[in-house]
This record gives structure tokens, sequence and C-alpha cells, in this order.
């Protein structure tokens, strides 16, 4: 498929990418739509500013690549920002470093749940992870006494959702063995744990090199099929400060999206000029296998509320699920943008 090396063939492809009624297949220009407009014409943004972490997790290509749709609905500084990455990009988010970033369903509501000035918009993905064991691991019930790498805390409250929900207490059942998210995979390679959460593009790596299987693959198996992985998360402030501008990220990320489904291909294109990744063939396959098509047909509501239920189980959460939602969700920009943007 094409790939997209300048401005106006980029924003007509993600303008015929998109699923949206609104915009019909048209590129941006010939919609006489300037930097700064949008199609529903919200007004102009609150703040022309608008600050995303860095990151290379190809699954986060949406944040990633949506710089000329952020530029068409009226931000003029739209910065990557490096985060340390101790605590992740929501604990940056508390310490007010970023306005907006994609984040892990069960990581937002343990941070939801701590106390982080989170706000969750919208559900982006699903199907990004696949657990990834050596032989003689056929489930996650086998995990029991188990070494398993947790590499962050997005990791670990993904799979203590998992093991709680088929009846391990990933606290006691599991022996979690701490690395860093890059490490995680080597440590797998060398026989060290037993298996961890595989993100794009391990998976697609692991395969290539016949090494392991998957026990549970998130775009496939029920429930996690049904549910989203990734969500866009706001700062709280901002947020609440900046509607307009809050709904004009979440078009722009949510039009990306569909690019992302509709051309894999471009997509990952983009991801390898831009920097994010070297291996363009990991990138397109990553890509294809991830849900981006999914967030107007699934309710992210439901995600928010059934990771709750897990977490809580696990006892990595004290807050029961209509506490998290109601301290940590707004889904009216969403609701919105359902409407206007019609499949």
């Amino acid at each position: 498929m094409l790939a997209f090396h300048d401005r106006r063939s980029f924003l007509a492809s993600l303008s015929s990418a998109s699923a949206a009624g609104v915009i019909a297949g048209l590129a941006l220009e010939k919609l006489g739509l300037a930097p700064g407009q949008s199609f529903a014409q919200d007004g102009p943004p609150e703040t022309t500013t608008i600050r995303f972490n860095k990151g290379a997790l190809i699954c986060n290509a949406p944040q990633y690549i949506a710089d000329e749709l952020l530029r068409a609905e009226g931000f003029t500084d739209i910065q990557h920002v490096e985060i340390s990455p101790q605590g992740g990009p929501l604990e940056a988010m508390r310490r007010g470093e970023l306005d907006f970033t994609m984040a892990y369903s069960p990581q937002i509501v343990v941070a939801i749940d701590s106390g982080v000035p989170v706000t969750a918009v919208a559900g982006v993905h699903v199907g990004c992870n696949a657990v990834f064991a050596h032989e003689g691991i056929r489930g996650i019930r086998d995990l029991k006494g188990k070494k398993v790498g947790q590499g962050v805390l997005a990791q670990r409250s993904l799979l203590a959702a998992i093991a709680a929900y088929v009846g391990l207490d990933p606290a006691k059942d599991i022996e979690w063995v701490s690395s860093p998210l890059s490490s995680a995979k080597e440590l797998f390679i060398e026989g060290k744990i037993d298996a961890f959460v595989a993100l794009p593009p391990d998976p697609q790596e692991l395969r290539a090199r016949k090494i392991g299987h998957v026990i549970l693959d998130s775009a496939l198996d029920r429930p996690w099929s049904q549910l989203f992985c990734c969500m866009l998360t706001g700062n709280r402030e901002f947020v609440r400060s900046h509607p307009v501008a809050t709904k004009r990220a979440l078009r722009a990320i949510l039009k990306t999206a569909d690019f992302c489904a509709s051309d894999p291909a471009g997509a990952a294109q983009r991801l390898v000029e831009g920097g994010f990744t070297q291996n363009y063939d990991y990138a397109r396959q990553s890509l294809a296998e991830t849900l981006y098509n999914k967030w107007r047909e699934y309710d992210p509501q439901d995600s928010i509320r059934f990771y709750s239920l897990r977490l809580r189980e696990a006892g990595m959460i004290k807050s029961i699920p209509t506490k998290i939602i109601a301290d940590g969700t707004d889904w009216r920009f969403l609701n919105e943008l359902k409407r206007e943007l019609k499949a």
C-alpha cells in the first residue's frame, strides 16, 4: 500500500481512511478546512499547546502520528515529552508534565484509585498484548507457582486482572520478577522467567523467532477481546478547564485510529518516518493485528467497570467500580463524537 511522504497526501489519507460520514473520503483541503477549524465548528480551542509523552509502543500509534490532524484542530504547539520511566505517563500527569496519554485500562484504574488526577475520555483500541509462556504452561491457571515478568505496573495490573478472573490470587500464586519493560523479553528468551505480557513489536518478533507460545491473545480471547486495553486519558485539570481543546484532541486521535485500522501499512510507514520504530514489517503486522475499529462499537465504561472488579478482587485497589468511574472518567466528548463521526 502507499506510503505517505508529505503533509497533503497524509491528510488526504487520514480523511479517506476515517469511516466518518462527515468527511466522506475527502481530504481536508477539499472541504476547505484550514488549520484551526474543525468539522463540528466547536469554536477555537482554549489552548493551542498540547503535550503527549514520547514513547515507542507501536500500539500507541494514534498518539504518535496524529500531529497533522491536531494542527488541523487548532493546536500549534504539539509536544512529545520525554518522561521518567519511573511510574510511567500517568505519574507524569500527577507531576503536571503531560496533558494526554494512551494508557492501559487496568493501569488507569489503579491510578484513579490511588488519587492520580487523570480522566479517561475514550477507548482507542483493543488487543495489543499477548501473554507468552514456555513449554508446559498451557493456560493462565498454569502460571501458579511460576516466575512471571511484571516489567512495569501496567503489565502487572493487566496480568493480575487476568489471573484473578480465572481464580488465581496474583499476590500469592505468582512469583513476580521485576525488570524494566525493555528487559522482560530478554529474561523470557533466556529462560529466567516463565511468562510475561508482550507488547508490540515483541509478539511479532517472538513468533518470528519461534520462542515460546501464546497462552492468551487479547485480540482473540474473550472477554479481553471485548474490552479496551488502551484508552486516551487526560490530565484532569486540562479536561475540566479546556473542554473544546479536549474534544478537538480526541477527534484527532480517533480519526488517526481509523487510519491505523484501514491502512496499517501507511500508518507503519509514518511510524518509521517519525523515528518511533525501525522495523516496518513488525510495525505493519502489529497495527494490522490491533483492533482500532472498535471505539464506536464498544462502551469504554464497561472496560473500566470490568477491570475495577478484577483488580479489587486481586487486592490491587480499594475503590468500588462506581467510584472509579465517577472519579476518573468523562465520556461526554466521546458520545458527541460518536454522533458526529458516524460510521
